[in-house]
């Protein structure tokens, strides 16, 4: 198989935050690896394919808008790819909404089911600004 694009790879991350934003856990779950690793301000996670449905649904947050900028995308072989960019997230927790922008990475591998995030992290930028 060919090595995908950056547009191909962007696509994919997009469709992801997407599913996100809809809360549509099939979908996230269709895009992760069956144990996906993460990591935030909250620690290192391990996340099953049906626990990031679960999450997806029953979080207690909605994702009102995103927006990518300064992405980054390696392919080190033909079925891994890497991206990593800043995003700009309006959130709702709690109630309350807020602006975040953060630093992203995602590790994608090609399988027999296709594409699917095998690990993510996310760090929160110092005073939103890069």
């Amino acid at each position: 198989m060919a090595t995908a694009t950056k547009d191909q790879i962007i696509a994919l991350e997009k469709d992801y935050w997407d599913a996100i934003k809809r809360k549509d856990g099939k979908r996230t779950s269709q895009l992760s690896g069956k144990l996906a690793l993460t990591t935030s301000a909250r620690g290192v996670s391990p996340i099953p394919k049906a626990k990031m449905a679960q999450m997806t649904e029953d979080g207690n947050w909605t994702l009102n808008a995103y927006e990518f900028e300064d992405v980054e995308v390696v392919t080190p072989a033909d079925d891994i790819a890497i991206v990593a960019y800043k995003v700009k997230q309006n959130v709702t927790m709690d109630g309350k909404k807020q602006d975040l922008r953060s630093a992203d990475i995602s590790t994608w591998v090609r399988g027999a089911d296709g594409w699917e995030c095998h690990a993510h992290s996310e760090t929160f930028l110092q005073d939103g600004k890069s």
